[in-house]
């Protein structure tokens, strides 16, 4: 892995991104542009690319070819340390371990991230778990679970929020609050998200379609 630092960028910018899974090319020639107060909306087919995009922007896969610059610096490859300690990634899968309750598997996680176990317990109420704290993560539903996932974010101060199907096994309730809690960080940080689904009424994005490699 390379970095370059810059003096002066946008929070992300990539350049000529190639990313191949065996014999097949999923995202080539991608150059884009994202700053602070924006949501980018990654659409396109199954198969396509959106999560392992996702997956690359957040340093979890290997770029073939091209550029990533994150918060002025400059990666080839691997996005490296010092720009994932400024984002945070929720994939589609909510990570949680079965045998863990709710607040011990938040715990886990922000200590994996570097994060602060602050706060963790005010996410939880917001995102309607307050009755659910001492609950082993594998008897709740799969909305719950995802509503803890994602309250992952709030005891977060990233400039950057990465979010693979975020909206998926919610119900309304939980589609609105997951929208609200978007359009805050969009205020002062930055969302680049995939869905399968209509965004929320409310969430102004910019779409990156995907589908054009061979």
């Amino acid at each position: 892995m390379r970095t370059t630092t810059e003096p002066h960028s946008d929070t992300l910018r990539v350049h000529k991104l190639e990313i191949w899974r065996g014999e097949r090319c999923l995202i080539r020639d991608l150059s884009f542009r994202a700053s602070l107060g924006e949501i980018i909306h990654l659409k396109g087919p199954n198969g396509s690319g959106k999560t392992t995009l996702l997956r690359t922007l957040a340093g979890l896969t290997l770029a073939d070819d091209g550029e990533i610059h994150w918060f002025g610096r400059r990666y080839r490859g691997r996005v490296g340390p010092e720009a994932r300690a400024r984002f945070r990634f929720v994939g589609h899968h909510d990570a949680l371990k079965g045998g863990l309750d709710v607040r011990e598997n938040l715990r886990a996680l922000n200590a994996l991230d570097g994060g602060s176990i602050e706060g963790i317990d005010a996410a939880l109420a917001e995102a309607g778990l307050a009755h659910r704290f001492g609950v082993p993560a594998q008897q709740l539903s799969a909305g719950q679970r995802r509503r803890a996932a994602l309250a992952r974010l709030r005891t977060s101060t990233a400039d950057a929020w990465l979010l693979d199907e975020p909206f998926t096994s919610l119900d309304v309730d939980g589609i609105a609050l997951t929208a609200r809690w978007i359009a805050e960080q969009a205020t002062k940080g930055m969302v680049i998200l995939s869905t399968h689904q209509p965004l929320p009424q409310g969430l102004d994005a910019r779409v990156i379609e995907l589908g054009g490699a061979a």
